[in-house]
């Protein structure tokens, strides 16, 4: 056993001190004077938006507008003339139509005024139900009964 053990205090409970933060010339240069080992680190991005630090995002904002992608066309607005004058010769409103095709109202209304994205489906529908042709060449043209061989 050596003696030099009971030299040494240990002192239960104390913290060890932090390393302390100073943004003042004066409080750096007070530790600097009392001989405290004194480190300063200058941060690259202070100041500035980390979310905005390159122009990458202004390229990928110009690539996005470059390749925009066309709108999905719209229904021929011959089609809804053909459905509002096959409409009108069976006396029937677009409520009417549309419960018959089992849709709702407003559909109809963006198919007659040239508003919709053509579906086959709905299409095909309105064509039972108006007995006109509304796809193909002849738009307008009345629907001749099944084919009989």
């Amino acid at each position: 056993m050596s003696n030099s053990d009971w030299d040494a205090n240990v002192v239960i409970g104390s913290k060890a001190k932090a390393p302390k933060v100073t943004r003042n010339t004066s409080d750096l240069n007070a530790a600097r004077r009392a001989g405290a080992v004194v480190g300063t680190d200058k941060k690259v991005t202070g100041g500035l938006n980390k979310a905005h630090q390159g122009t990458d995002h202004q390229k990928i904002a110009k690539l996005d507008r470059e390749n925009e992608v066309a709108p999905p066309p719209k229904i021929n607005p011959s089609v809804g003339k053909a459905m509002q004058t096959a409409r009108m010769e069976k006396q029937l409103s677009q409520k009417d139509v549309a419960q018959k095709i089992n849709e709702k109202p407003s559909i109809l209304q963006d198919y007659e005024a040239g508003r919709a994205i053509p579906n086959a489906q709905i299409l095909a529908k309105l064509e039972r139900v108006l007995g006109v042709k509304l796809r193909g060449n002849d738009i307008g043209k009345k629907l001749e009964g099944p084919k009989k061989s």
